[in-house]
């Protein structure tokens, strides 16, 4: 087992890593840029080291100096959390090629799922059921495009092989918009992602979005953990997520839950990982895999009692996976809020000195956040400030505890989205379950303030 791990990440999962650590008996390394300096996990840091200003183009998404900083203290292995350089598969070459282990799968692995084209032929040689769509990225011949889009059948998606989080697609309802619109994200791609390719898919008009965790390790073991319902989001940004997803039928989940477990042992891939789907009229339908831990794994965690930042520690260190598919058993229903500092209606941030922070408590509540009273939300990054987690024997019950749970955070001196969270705990369909990935913007609409 290593004895220092470097942390390459901010917020609140630096904190989730740093408390992983600690529990594992392993030294870590923070690193933090100058608008990071007061952090929680920098006060309670092993080590703590300044990689740089504010930006994060000059400080967490700088390879150089996250390297330089893993050698200085000594670090064993490097950690990247989620976002920032966590799926850079030209990261995970330079950590390993500098002689640390990088904990998260090969660079193999996250060149192969981060193009959205590579990894859809990877997945449907595996059998993992995927949108019907173009065979590889779309040719240059107009006539070709206007006849795979005729054979999936209108509406279709234009998507960015190298996109994600939302950018770099265009949906098209009529063929007299395709080329313009197959021309427009292909510009917009090469801008955005260094990289052209575009790719076809049938949109799919109200699925919701679930998603299978995954861990494997290099023995050639692969669990998943059951799933997570993420179909609360806006503008593809998930705000409220929850396991077991409700109201689809468990023989369903194990046929797709098996298939990514194969999938990951087809592909020889290594530890934490998301296989994301539609799920729609009772189908299953691959979109993408996230090669990292998610904002979501603690609803995953509640529900099966496996530690996912402490697995993907000891599978990188080079052992079995403790855990064989028959011990994995679902118990209960887990509900996570994303607490942002934002607007709770028009999103706009709201960065600032929060003066007050008061977490809510009691039987099955979680809170992952890095904030303290007095703490200042820097403008620099994204606004999740922390999140809110519960867990209970039923879902009724969850969304109970949540609403207690919402109703005793206090977060004052900036806004927050927590007036959101309160009307959706109570809000009859989503109380109902099984809400559509477009339900969050349409009741937006409805309730604007």
């Amino acid at each position: 087992m290593f004895k220092k791990i470097l942390i390459a990440n901010r917020g609140e999962i630096a904190l989730r890593i740093q408390r992983a650590c600690r529990e594992m008996g392993i030294r870590s390394v923070i690193v933090y840029s100058q608008a990071d300096r007061e952090a929680k996990y920098v006060k309670l840091a092993d080590e703590a080291v300044c990689i740089g200003p504010a930006p994060s183009s000059q400080s967490y998404l700088s390879m150089p100096a996250i390297i330089a900083a893993a050698e200085v203290t000594d670090a064993e292995a490097i950690h990247p959390g989620y976002g920032f350089l966590s799926e850079n598969a030209d990261f995970a070459e330079r950590v390993e090629k500098s002689g640390f282990v990088f904990i998260g799968p090969t660079p193999e692995s996250i060149r192969m799922m981060g193009d959205k084209v590579s990894a859809k032929q990877a997945m449907i040689k595996a059998g993992v059921p995927c949108v019907p769509g173009s065979e590889g990225a779309l040719p240059d011949n107009p006539k070709e495009i206007v006849r795979i889009a005729r054979g999936i059948g209108y509406p279709v998606i234009i998507k960015a092989a190298g996109g994600g989080g939302g950018r770099g697609m265009r949906i098209v309802h009529t063929e007299a918009a395709l080329l313009a619109a197959v021309q427009t994200t292909r510009a917009e791609a090469g801008a955005a992602f260094g990289n052209p390719a575009v790719y076809m898919e049938k949109f799919l008009e109200n699925p919701r979005h679930i998603e299978i965790q995954v861990l494997a390790d290099t023995h050639k073991n692969a669990v998943w953990l059951g799933e997570r319902d993420c179909s609360m989001q806006r503008r593809h940004q998930k705000i409220i997520e929850e396991a077991p997803a409700p109201g689809i039928a468990r023989r369903l989940i194990e046929k797709v839950g098996d298939r990514c477990a194969a999938a990951c042992k087809k592909i020889g891939y290594r530890g934490a990982g998301t296989f994301e789907f539609l799920f729609e009229n009772g189908e299953f339908y691959f979109i993408e895999m996230n090669t990292r831990v998610q904002v979501e794994h603690p609803v995953t965690e509640l529900v099966t009692g496996i530690d996912i930042v402490q697995m993907q520690i000891r599978v990188a260190a080079g052992e079995k996976l403790p855990i064989a598919q028959r011990n994995v058993q679902l118990k209960g229903h887990a509900i996570e809020c994303r607490i942002n500092a934002e607007h709770p209606y028009t999103f706009v941030p709201s960065p600032g000195r929060i003066s007050m922070w008061h977490p809510p408590g009691g039987p099955g509540v979680r809170v992952d956040s890095h904030v303290y009273t007095n703490y200042t939300v820097p403008p620099n990054y994204d606004s999740m400030i922390g999140k809110v987690i519960v867990h209970a024997d039923t879902r009724a019950q969850a969304l109970a505890r949540m609403s207690s749970a919402l109703s005793e955070t206090v977060v004052e001196g900036i806004q927050t989205n927590i007036p959101l969270h309160r009307e959706l705990m109570v809000d009859a369909h989503f109380m109902e379950g099984g809400t559509n990935i477009h339900y969050l913007e349409g009741w937006l609409v409805q309730h604007k303030r």
